[in-house]
């Protein structure tokens, strides 16, 4: 719990609203490389951090209930193995 309270503002409350649960590592990798592309705007780090999160759904989605799922409408073709299968 330290961890999580030791990020960022804007990434907590991002956070709050995530669907997947996210590791505070993975999180914050992915927070500082959209933070980073974004040029330290936090309100489009936090709309890559909706991205990311929505292609892990649908890759997922489509893994595990097939390609006809609604949330595989979006996913990539790749096969992913077991240890891919984190946020």
């Amino acid at each position: 719990m330290s961890q999580f309270d030791r990020l960022p503002p804007d990434l907590r409350q991002w956070l709050a609203t995530a669907i997947l649960p996210w590791s505070v590592h993975s999180v914050l990798m992915h927070w500082n490389a959209a933070l980073h592309c974004a040029q330290g705007n936090t309100d489009q780090a936090r709309a890559r951090l909706s991205q990311i999160e929505a292609r892990c759904i649908a890759r997922d989605a489509a893994h595990i209930w097939g390609d006809q799922h609604p949330a595989a409408a979006h996913a990539p073709t790749a096969t992913r193995t077991a240890q891919q299968f984190r946020p």
